[in-house]
């Protein structure tokens, strides 16, 4: 018997869930390599090189992503959607788990950041994966003129991913003392994405295949390797999609990986306080995304994501005075302003990025776009943002993230418009 078409609140929860899942495994690790990665798995030495080597291999994951792009898009414009977010999901949770049981450098010397790395590594392969085929999966069901709306569902998952990791690491800093947190206390968010993981897999085990690609394999226009034709004839969509996706990266990791790291230390803010400061603001991205995805269907994706950017440019130069202010109302002011800004931008990617490619490559082209912004936008912020900051202060930071929105909103001047009736 075939099996029952899922409904589409089922759809909907099920793009939304994988995302918020691995994008939680994804951002305990950033606020690991901010708060504790480089205290536990490096050498004692000066705190900010321990801080540095922390965001490089926060980095990493990024560098892998693209790969995790090609491999599980390779199998998504294969063989379907829906086994290969399974895959994806859990690779993830498997990295996530065995980075919260890895012992630290006291414990194994220089095989415990070895280690560390490759598991990075591994979470980065994974969520390289997940983003495209949940989009696809929200997507490809939608209506033509709803696409943007479908595809805000994925878009708030890392929102929701981000809450739960920022709740997570605040109750730990509230009921552990220092040296628990740093001893055991920060392994704890790690083991718990097990069961996160087992949810979001028998979620995506009720699904069937998406319309457009059953259509696909049923008429025989999928490629054996979809790598090639993509770069051959959609190259130019790949790097135009990249670029646009860079500053929903940079204004994120800027915000929640470099400023806590920063307010933390330097500006001798508590973690407690920074961390309910970023509570606050997460909540204004989950707010800001539907309504950027629904004004995107109604307008078009190039006119809610270039005035997006703009805004973006000038947060850039108020991050130092802002940061600097010594009003804890004012840092929080800037905290909720850059992840508005990164909602704003980021809601209509999940529909403006699939709309690029046909279906026979959509898994790959998206993925493989939205993860390459990531490497541009993201790997680097927070050790650039630190490298500018140490050598010049704040106002260079602030101008590197404005810097990364123009060359973003340039994209997406050069970008095609497709929301199905722009105005309408």
């Amino acid at each position: 018997m075939k099996p029952a078409a899922p409904s589409t609140a089922h759809i909907a929860f099920a793009s939304f869930i994988g995302t918020a899942i691995e994008f939680y495994d994804f951002y305990i690790y950033a606020m690991a390599a901010a708060l504790v990665i480089g205290q536990v798995f490096f050498p004692q030495s000066d705190p900010t090189a321990q801080a540095l080597n922390a965001f490089l291999t926060f980095g990493l994951a990024f560098i892998a992503r693209p790969l995790g792009a090609i491999l599980f898009g390779h199998f998504g414009d294969r063989i379907g959607r829906k086994a290969t977010l399974a895959a994806s999901l859990l690779v993830m949770g498997v990295s996530t788990l065995l980075i919260g049981l890895l012992p630290g450098y006291d414990s194994w010397g220089v095989w415990a950041p070895i280690a560390l790395c490759v598991l990075r590594f591994g979470q980065g392969l994974g969520l390289g994966g997940e983003w495209g085929g949940a989009a696809l999966l929200a997507t490809e069901h939608a209506p033509a003129d709803k696409r943007g709306w479908f595809g805000m569902f994925p878009q708030l998952g890392p929102s929701v991913g981000f809450l739960l990791a920022t709740l997570s690491f605040l109750a730990l800093a509230s009921l552990l003392s220092a040296a628990e947190f740093k001893q055991w206390g920060w392994r704890l968010p790690f083991l718990a994405s097990a069961l996160l993981v087992m949810v979001g897999l028998y979620v995506r085990f009720q699904l069937t295949e998406t319309p457009a690609f059953a259509a696909a394999l049923a008429s025989k226009q999928t490629h054996r390797a979809p790598l090639w034709p993509l770069l051959q004839q959609h190259w130019r969509r790949i790097l135009l999609g990249a670029l646009a996706m860079g500053v929903c990266y940079n204004l994120f990791y800027t915000a929640t990986v470099f400023c806590l790291s920063y307010g933390t230390s330097s500006l001798q803010i508590p973690r407690t306080d920074f961390l309910w400061m970023l509570t606050v603001a997460v909540l204004c991205m989950a707010l800001v995304t539907p309504l950027s995805a629904g004004l995107s269907d109604r307008f078009g994706r190039r006119p809610v994501l270039m005035l997006s950017c703009a805004a973006a440019v000038l947060l850039g130069f108020a991050l130092e005075p802002l940061m600097t202010s010594g009003s804890p109302a004012l840092v929080l002011l800037f905290l909720s302003l850059a992840l508005l800004l990164m909602g704003a931008t980021f809601a209509p990617m999940g529909a403006y990025l699939p709309e690029q490619f046909p279906v026979a490559v959509r898994y790959s082209g998206a993925g493989l776009a939205y993860n390459l912004g990531g490497i541009l936008g993201a790997s680097i912020a927070p050790f650039v943002s630190q490298l500018l900051a140490n050598y010049g202060g704040l106002a260079l930071v602030g101008a590197y993230m404005s810097v990364m929105a123009a060359i973003s909103g340039l994209a997406v001047y050069a970008m095609q418009e497709t929301a199905a009736a722009p105005g309408g």
